[in-house]
């Protein structure tokens, strides 16, 4: 055969042309235009050997420029132990995402559930979904579900202080679905909560979405926020670093039905904007509303293990019209690598990492503000990893200087306030470099 990756022999191609009474591949294209068909050869390099390949990528990628990144705002620079990338490619994993055969399918169905239950319990909802593309959409889906579970109520409630780029797409997603939303205005760096009362005071508000932390890094309090928005008879949505919920208090703590984020966060390395991975969790009570898919566990007709897809009645694939989303695909690939990283850690690991970033964050937080070129953004605010600061040096000058010296800087936000981040990768004797070539 002159290409081995085609299974059909001629006889098998000419049988083919027969049944559908045609002489030849060339009749098929008969409707199309002449004009239109390409009749030269395919602009395609010269075949290389294996060496000649990787020595070729190789090169491409030694025009990457790798800097040491001290910027955040939603994607943030933890390590990723090696041994990932191996256990990622043993053959029970490593197989198509779609695991509609539970008896072919039984590793993929494994680490979903698996995944799923590590979400359930860092953000301490009863259930957990996977999974979708990234935290924006997710966002998006959860401000769906309040509305599906509200029914004769359209408004959804969203803090200014979440992400700029969640919200961007947050308002992409509702205007095309027609989904009324409505902002609550920020105050000091968080969530003006008076505000959000006046908002539910109107009575027609499905669901309320808050971050932590917020898009400053800062941990809000939303202490009695979920006792208000129960009397309004909505739902609370908390969009989450779902590392950061290791220290921090879950989802569930703060009383929300539903949590969402990106898993970014765990372990996924910064990989030019993706891919990423976000989560949805909720409770009980929305689970049926929840895009995505669930994965249960069971017994087989031995009385062995087992796991398959539940609640499949409401998937698109089977009952499209009556369908929550259009999501009918998962991140299954980056939901096994946050699997094997969140089991590779541990609670103690994950502890470790956010005490080490905290560590490291508020060293330089301190730094800075002791040269006297900077100043908090939002005096008396906590934070875990990431911070605003104050400046009045021109910001964008600052950072190409940074870049210059092989560092990527922190995140210009305007109003001359600059975002800095920190995880545990960074050493003491990288932020006093940082501190230095900021101060001088």
């Amino acid at each position: 055969m002159s290409n081995k990756f085609i299974p059909h022999t001629e006889a098998d191609i000419q049988n083919m042309l027969a049944k559908i009474g045609v002489k030849s591949v060339d009749d098929l294209y008969a409707d199309i235009p002449a004009e239109v068909i390409l009749r030269r050869d395919y602009n395609i390099p010269s075949a290389m050997s294996e060496i000649e390949i990787r020595n070729f990528f190789n090169a491409l990628g030694k025009k990457n420029e790798t800097l040491t990144i001290f910027a955040g705002g939603g994607a943030y620079d933890h390590y990723s132990p090696s041994v990932i990338y191996h256990l990622l490619q043993r053959s029970e994993f490593y197989t198509a995402y779609t695991p509609y055969q539970p008896e072919i399918s039984q590793g993929t169905l494994q680490y979903i559930f698996e995944y799923q239950s590590m979400i359930s319990e860092l953000t301490g909802m009863e259930c957990a979904n996977a999974s979708m593309y990234d935290g924006s959409t997710a966002c998006a889906e959860v401000a769906f579900m309040m509305v599906a579970s509200a029914r004769k109520k359209n408004r959804v409630l969203v803090s200014e202080t979440l992400l700029p780029q969640i919200k961007e797409v947050v308002k992409t997603y509702c205007h095309f679905h027609g989904v009324d939303l409505t902002f609550i205005p920020e105050k000091d760096g968080v969530t003006d909560l008076a505000q959000l009362d006046e908002l539910l005071a109107a009575g027609d508000v499905a669901g309320v979405i808050l971050p932590t932390p917020n898009r400053y890094g800062i941990i809000e309090d939303f202490t009695g926020v979920a006792d208000k928005v129960h009397a309004a008879k909505a739902l609370l949505g908390v969009y989450a670093d779902p590392s950061a919920l290791a220290v921090l208090r879950t989802p569930a703590e703060w009383g929300a039905d539903i949590a969402c984020g990106d898993g970014q966060s765990l372990g996924l390395p910064l990989n030019f904007g993706g891919p990423y991975l976000g989560f949805i969790a909720c409770s009980k009570a929305q689970l049926r509303k929840m895009p995505g898919r669930v994965v249960g566990a069971t017994t087989d007709a031995d009385g062995k293990r087992a796991f398959v897809l539940t609640l499949q009645a409401r998937e698109q694939h089977i009952r499209r019209e009556k369908a929550t989303s259009n999501i009918c695909s998962n991140q299954s690939l980056m939901a096994l690598y946050a699997t094997i990283y969140v089991a590779l850690m541990g609670k103690q690991g994950l502890k470790e990492v956010n005490v080490l970033s905290a560590d490291g964050a508020h060293y330089l937080f301190d730094k800075l503000v002791e040269s006297g070129r900077f100043a908090p953004a939002f005096p008396g605010k906590p934070f875990l990893k990431e911070f605003a600061l104050k400046t009045d040096m021109d910001i964008d000058a600052l950072n190409a200087r940074l870049a210059a010296e092989g560092i990527m800087g922190g995140l210009n936000i305007g109003d001359g306030r600059l975002l800095l981040a920190v995880t545990e990768k960074r050493t003491k004797a990288e932020i006093d470099r940082l501190v230095t070539l900021m101060t001088k």
